[in-house]
């Protein structure tokens, strides 16, 4: 199968670590140009030197706070100047806090919101006048707490489902333009931030994280936890060729993890 993505310019945000830097991996691999992003300039640059030895796409990085609008605006003139016309957006970033409701203030809700909400908004409203000239595709990541809230994930659950509002919404207004719009939720993907919540719940429960690991997989038919690998193959799909009459969808990648309809 040919996902024609060659030379395609994809921004892929919080792309240094994890899930981000996985979808780069693959996208680099089928020969598209990718601009990484994140905080940490040491770790893009890493992260620069790994993908370049993966395939023919090019990569570059900058550095950017995602809740910054001036950053942001600054990202997508840097990609243009770098790679031109952007053809592929990827919007991720950190989770926020665990908690519930009566230990979180004003000024963390506010936080959270723009972090895993705003910045997303802010981003496609950068990118939009590029995905207009000729189609293009958007991939907003969220979490599988869109189909069934997670504990202790109050701030999570709250904006990830705002996300798929928004990936629907987009969806039909922006089809005219052939710009396809996805939510795509990861499940139990073995990353640093799910190493992290498996800690948190670990000391919260008096158990190891040993023990929380081996009770999540009993929850997942497949009996593991996912790799970064085998979600960014998803999204890679997704945003190629191949996948020209999917726009509006949310698309879990779970192991079967969630069990409702």
């Amino acid at each position: 199968m040919d996902l024609n993505l060659q030379g395609k310019v994809a921004l892929i945000i919080a792309s240094s670590q994890g899930l981000g830097k996985g979808i780069a991996a693959e996208l680099v691999k089928e020969g598209a140009n990718v601009m990484l992003t994140g905080r940490n300039q040491d770790k893009l640059r890493e992260a620069k030197a790994e993908l370049e030895q993966l395939g023919t796409g090019q990569v570059a990085y900058q550095p950017v706070d995602i809740t910054n609008p001036d950053n942001i605006q600054r990202l997508v003139q840097v990609t243009r100047d770098t790679f031109g016309t952007i053809d592929i957006l990827v919007n991720n970033a950190g989770g926020p806090p665990a908690g519930t409701f009566e230990q979180f203030s004003d000024e963390q809700w506010q936080a959270a919101f723009e972090l895993n909400l705003l910045s997303y908004i802010r981003v496609i409203r950068e990118v939009l006048p590029d995905l207009k000239k000729q189609g293009g595709r958007i991939i907003n990541l969220a979490s599988s707490s869109i189909k069934v809230p997670i504990p202790g994930l109050l701030l999570s659950n709250t904006f990830r489902a705002g996300i798929v509002g928004l990936t629907k919404t987009l969806a039909e207004e922006l089809a005219p333009y052939n710009i396809l719009v996805n939510t795509v939720a990861p499940g139990r993907i073995a990353t640093d931030r799910v190493a992290f919540l498996d800690d948190v719940k670990a000391q919260k429960t008096g158990k190891t994280r040993e023990q929380v690991e081996e009770m999540s997989k009993q929850s997942i038919p497949l009996g593991r936890y996912g790799t970064v690998e085998e979600f960014a193959k998803v999204v890679t799909f997704l945003v190629s060729d191949a996948s020209s009459y999917i726009t509006g969808s949310s698309i879990l990648i779970d192991g079967g993890m969630i069990k409702s309809i």
